[in-house]
This record gives structure tokens, C-alpha cells and sequence, in this order.
């Protein structure tokens, strides 16, 4: 099961790795799933578009064998967006797609999440998401586990 980072570390790093977790689940996240945050807060602090959603495309790159000489592979494309909280918080999201929905609510997650007054409800609201992608890990391995050959090789005596 993916768990969310505990924040009992407060240093820098930590703080960073926790967002990062949380972020990373958001952009796996659909856009249903990260509407029920602004239901999940409340009252919801009035919120600033600070970028709204833009559609664009990044190079995506690869590596042959995983440690190869890296080459381009092609284009994504990509929907970015950041918001502000009356607080101070600035969140961006970055999702796979044209979906400028989703890229709003990640912002809008990334913001609240960054807020220690919304940190809690964010999590929350995000560990229905977490344990959906369990769910498919675990489902992805049985079935991988299913087509599993295991092959052994029987020495002969030769003498």
C-alpha cells in the first residue's frame, strides 16, 4: 500500500519529500478524485489563479537498457496551472494530457497541502487515491504472478 509521508520531521528535506509524495499521488489522481478535495475543505479559502491551465508538450527522453546513451523518444503533451492561497501558498500542477481541470486541482492540492491548517483534510482526501493504486499494484502483480514460467535445468549424468 502506497502510505503518505509522516510529517513529524519538520526539516526541509522532509517537509519536501512529504509534498513530493503527496504531488506524486495527485498527478495519478483523477479529476474526480481530486474534486472531492474542494468538497473536503471547509470553508475553502478563496483562491487566486495565479497560471491558469495551459496545454503544451515536453520532450520525452529514454535509455537503451535503462543506462544507455539517452535519445529523445518523442512529445507528451502536458497541462500546467498554479494558484495562490490568501496565505501565501503558491501551488503548481503538472498532469499528463490536456485535462485543464485536473492541472487546477493539483495546483489547488499542492496549495492546500503546503498550508498546515489544510495539510490533514489533503491527505484525507487523497488516501482514496492511494489505495485504489494499491489495488491495481497488487492486481498488476497476481496477474503477472498468473503467466509466471519458472524454468529449472536437470543435469544428466553423463558418466
Amino acid at each position: 500500500m502506497i502510505r503518505p509521508v509522516t510529517h513529524t520531521d519538520s526539516t526541509p528535506d522532509a517537509i519536501q519529500a512529504a509534498r513530493k509524495a503527496a504531488m506524486a499521488i495527485a498527478a495519478r489522481a483523477t479529476s474526480a478524485e481530486l474534486a472531492l478535495l474542494e468538497t473536503a475543505i471547509s470553508p475553502m479559502p478563496a483562491v487566486r489563479t495565479l497560471r491558469a491551465p495551459e496545454i503544451g508538450l515536453v520532450m520525452v527522453r529514454g535509455r537503451i537498457g535503462g543506462d544507455g546513451a539517452p535519445f529523445n523518444l518523442g512529445e507528451a503533451t502536458v497541462t500546467r496551472a498554479a494558484v495562490a492561497l490568501p496565505t501565501g501558498e503558491v501551488g503548481f500542477g503538472h498532469v499528463l494530457g490536456r485535462d485543464g481541470e485536473k492541472a487546477r486541482l493539483a495546483a489547488l492540492a499542492d496549495a492546500l497541502w503546503q498550508s498546515e491548517i489544510h495539510r490533514a483534510a489533503v491527505e484525507t482526501a487523497l488516501q482514496p487515491v492511494r489505495r485504489r493504486l494499491a489495488a491495481e499494484k497488487t492486481l498488476k502483480a497476481e496477474r503477472t504472478a498468473a503467466t509466471r514460467v519458472d524454468f529449472f535445468t536437470m543435469v544428466r549424468g553423463d558418466n
